[in-house]
C-alpha cells in the first residue's frame, strides 16, 4: 500500500505499519515490522483480551466485585471503575463517569492473578501471545502499559480482532461496543469527549473529535493509542485494521500525521 510509505516522512527515528483486511491477509506493510517497539497503553487491548479468555474459560466473571466497592471487572475494562488515572484513588462512583485509569487495569491484573493463580503476564502470554504467533510479543510489568511488540505480531492480533478464534464472536462484540453509554470523560491527550465512548478494553471513536483516527473512520472504529507513540485501530466500516508503531513519544506530530495517515489508508481500500 502507498499510503504506508507515508511514515518514512514522520519526525521519528523508527517507524512501521501495516494494514490487515477483515478475512486475515495482509493489505500492506512498510518500515521495520518486526522491530520491538513500547507499546504503552496500546497493552491494554491485550490484556483485555486475556481477561475475556478467563470469562469464557470461567475463572472470572464481568460482573463480579473487583477494585473499588461497588466496581466490577466489567467497570475496570470500561474505565468506569472511579480509580483515578494513575493511583488508587477513588474519584467517583463506579459506572458514573469515564474516568482512563492505568491504576484500575493494575487492579484487574491483579484481580486475574488471584483468581487464577497464574501471573498476568504469563496469563496472557498462553491464552492470547502463543496461540495467536506473537513470539516476539511480552508483558515485562504492567498490564496498563509495559508491553512490548512489533507491528508483525499486531498484524495476528488485529486479524483475531477481526475473525475471533481464540473468543466467541458475540463476546468481542460485546467488547467493542459501547459499555454504560453516555459516560463523558477525558481522552488523553485530546480533552473531554460527551461522550467519551468505550467497550471493555476498546477505545470506540464514536462521535469525539477531535480524535487519533481520521475524519472518514467509521463511527464503530475501535482500537488504541499509545503514549509512546503507538496506535492500532479496527474500522469494521473499512473491512480492515491498521497497526503503527514508532519511536517517540506521543505528542503533536503524532497528532498531526495519524488522522493523515489513517485518511489516506482508507482512501486507498476505498
Amino acid at each position: 500500500m502507498e499510503s504506508l510509505r507515508m511514515i518514512d516522512d514522520w519526525p521519528v527515528e523508527h517507524a512501521a505499519a501495516a494494514v490487515v483486511r477483515a478475512d486475515g491477509t495482509l493489505a500492506g506493510a512498510h518500515g521495520a515490522t518486526a522491530r520491538r517497539f513500547p507499546l504503552a497503553s496500546v497493552t491494554k487491548p491485550l490484556a483485555a483480551y486475556a481477561v475475556l479468555v478467563a470469562v469464557e474459560e470461567g475463572a472470572v466473571e464481568l460482573d463480579e466485585p473487583a477494585g473499588p466497592d461497588g466496581s466490577t471487572v466489567r467497570h475496570l475494562l470500561a474505565h468506569t471503575s472511579g480509580l483515578a488515572f494513575d493511583e488508587r484513588r477513588v474519584m467517583a462512583a463506579p459506572g458514573t463517569r469515564r474516568i482512563y485509569s492505568n491504576a484500575g487495569f493494575e487492579v484487574l491484573g491483579e484481580h486475574l492473578t488471584r483468581a487464577t493463580g497464574i501471573p498476568f503476564a504469563d496469563y496472557l502470554r498462553e491464552a492470547v501471545l502463543e496461540p495467536l504467533g506473537m513470539a516476539a510479543t511480552e508483558l515485562a510489568g504492567s498490564p496498563a502499559k509495559d508491553g512490548v511488540s512489533t507491528v508483525d505480531d499486531l498484524v495476528r492480533f488485529a486479524a483475531e480482532l477481526q475473525a475471533p478464534r481464540l473468543l466467541a464472536a458475540q463476546t468481542v462484540t460485546a467488547a467493542v461496543s459501547v459499555a454504560f453509554p453516555g459516560l463523558n470523560g477525558v481522552l488523553p491527550g485530546y480533552g473531554n469527549q460527551k461522550p467519551n465512548d468505550w467497550g471493555l478494553g476498546f477505545e470506540i471513536r464514536g462521535t469525539k473529535s477531535p480524535h487519533w483516527t481520521g475524519a472518514s473512520s467509521s463511527p464503530r472504529t475501535y482500537g488504541h493509542f499509545g503514549q509512546s507513540g503507538t496506535f492500532l485501530w479496527v474500522d469494521p466500516g473499512a473491512g480492515a485494521a491498521c497497526v503503527a508503531l514508532a519511536d517517540r513519544a506521543f505528542g503533536e506530530w503524532a497528532v498531526e500525521v495519524w488522522p493523515k495517515l489513517t485518511e489516506a489508508v482508507l482512501a486507498e481500500l476505498g
